[in-house]
């Protein structure tokens, strides 16, 4: 996989892409101002002139916008964002014009190893959508469910999550949620089993479901915790990596291609594995 590291122009970048190169997992492009990506790597003893170097203009906007032309033109089978800000490499990825836009909206996914959760755990949307209605949310579920199943898990179990776990007239996120869970009886998403409204406690912990009387095979078993807005999914997320101790991976969904939005806080294990899921994610059918 061609991986359009975009604007590369600090340590983290470089070093993400010599990961990657070394390891295997992918192959970098490094698309910026070739002078800018030169300096990032003798500052961080990296050798950029080892890559293929695509030039842009000298701004992360310009960088974005040869990234997105790369895509199109077969240069590039995924995005990965360098030092420039994530408004910049978004405009360009949702551009009506020469953007990446496809068929399906736009949404964020992360996949995260906990310790104390006996399998893989993916939480959407945290990153991209800041208050989804329920058309919205139907399309963020659609998303992850997808990269869930290209992953080979074929009955996804998720957990539509909200401040209670009871439907409540005055917290539509409840009545957003069992109506999701209606959908996905009838089949909206097939193979995966949707169920909610729970409340945090009872769609991670079987036992606080046994105690609060819930009958559903989604708690403590989850795949995947649909969140009801930004905030909750952005401090959760947070939470599971400064608190909880978690590791993740996370991916842009909905797109021509995979685009990895890293965070300038996250780790070097954290970009390369999202790197690695891009390269999974990229083989779910357009």
């Amino acid at each position: 996989m061609r991986v359009a590291v975009v604007h590369p122009c600090d340590a983290l970048a470089v070093d993400a892409a010599q990961r990657m190169a070394t390891l295997g997992i992918a192959e970098p492009v490094l698309v910026g101002d070739p002078d800018a990506i030169r300096a990032a790597g003798a500052a961080s003893d990296v050798d950029a002139a080892a890559f293929e170097i695509v030039p842009s203009g000298p701004s992360g906007a310009e960088a974005a916008a040869r990234a997105t032309a790369l895509v199109h033109a077969g240069g590039a089978d995924a995005l990965m964002k360098g030092s420039l800000h994530t408004d910049e490499l978004m405009s360009a990825v949702v551009d009506r014009a020469t953007g990446l836009r496809g068929e399906r909206r736009i949404s964020h996914a992360f996949l995260f190893d906990l310790p104390r959760y006996p399998k893989l755990l993916a939480l959407a949307d945290c990153v991209v959508n800041i208050a989804p209605n329920l058309a919205a949310k139907r399309s963020i579920l659609g998303n992850a469910i997808e990269l869930l199943q290209t992953l080979g898990i074929a009955e996804p179990k998720v957990g539509v999550v909200a401040a209670v776990e009871t439907v409540n007239p005055a917290i539509p996120a409840t009545l957003d949620a069992a109506e999701l869970a209606r959908l996905g009886r009838e089949g909206a998403w097939p193979g995966a089993i949707v169920d909610g409204p729970f409340g945090f406690d009872n769609a991670i912990s079987a036992e606080s479901a046994r105690i609060k009387k819930i009958s559903s095979p989604v708690p403590g078993d989850a795949d995947l915790l649909l969140m009801p807005d930004l905030n909750a999914g952005n401090m959760l997320y947070k939470s599971f990596v400064y608190i909880g101790g978690g590791d993740c991976a996370g991916l842009v969904l909905g797109a021509r291609v995979p685009v990895v939005l890293t965070s300038r806080a996250d780790s070097l294990q954290s970009r390369i594995a999202s790197v690695a899921l891009a390269g999974l994610a990229a083989r779910a059918p357009a």
